[in-house]
Formats: C-alpha cells, structure tokens, sequence
C-alpha cells in the first residue's frame, strides 16, 4: 500500500487490514518491531496492541515511556487515516503525555480517538492501558499537521 492508497470501505474488518498494511509499508523499521497489532479499527478510532517485550522494558521490568509514546503516536496515525478513508502524510505537531502507573509483565492496549478532524489540523487523544486488567497507564493528547 502507498501513500494516498485507499482504505477499504466495507467495515471495520477492512479498517484493520488497511492498517495492518500501513503499518508494514508506511512505517520505519523501528516502528514496525514494535509489533503493534490492529485489535479494532473504525472512523475515527483505532485500538493497537502492544505485545509485551523486555527488550521495551526500563530498568525494573517496566515498558518504557518512548515505547508507549510511539504507540500513542503510530495509533493516533491509524485513526486519522481510518477517519480519512486512506493513509494521507501528517506530522506529529503536538504528543503530550500524562503518566499515571507503570505497566510491567503486560501487553498494552493502545486507543486512540479523533477528536477533531479538520482540513489541515486533526486533534485527538490516546489512552494506553494495560491488556491484563484494562487500568489507564498514559493519557496522551495529540495533533497533527496534514501535509
């Protein structure tokens, strides 16, 4: 899939496997081994999982801050293009994140929400739980410059 490529109109399930091809063709290498998996993906909202890996672990067992922001980052894309019916280039303008617990041993679930789409601005937020007991690690506001 290319930039511009068209997104599949006919459900969620072809949301999801539009964005499972951003993320294989779009994305940097060091995004993709991440290893973030499209669980949900409709208009405007995508939910990515962050399979747990020590390599993204700090000292002490925990997943990462950077881990978790790149995943914000990446979700809130998927949701954006989602939302556009396509992958489009954008710019990361703004990532503000709010740690609130550490997430250690676990998957993370990564949902990103468009809040406000727009001609040249989107503007959205991003929840990061753990998969285990659905707890919020990071809140995360976002917005991004379409190019």
């Amino acid at each position: 899939m290319t930039e511009g490529s068209a997104a599949p109109q006919a459900g969620d399930d072809a949301l999801a496997a539009a964005a499972r091809g951003w993320l294989a063709d779009l994305f940097a290498p060091w995004v993709q081994a991440l290893r973030l998996q499209p669980e949900r993906v409709s208009p405007g909202e995508a939910v990515l999982r962050l399979p747990f890996d020590a390599r993204l672990c700090r000292v002490g067992g925990t997943v990462c801050g950077q881990a978790l922001m790149s995943a914000a980052d990446t979700a809130m894309v998927i949701a954006i293009s989602a939302q556009l019916g396509e992958f489009r280039p954008m710019t990361t303008v703004t990532l503000t994140t709010s740690f609130m617990r550490a997430i250690t041993d676990d998957d993370v679930l990564v949902t990103a929400r468009v809040l406000k789409p727009g001609r040249t601005l989107a503007f959205g937020e991003i929840e990061l739980a753990s998969a285990r007991d659905g707890r919020i690690a990071a809140h995360v506001t976002t917005t991004y410059a379409m190019l």
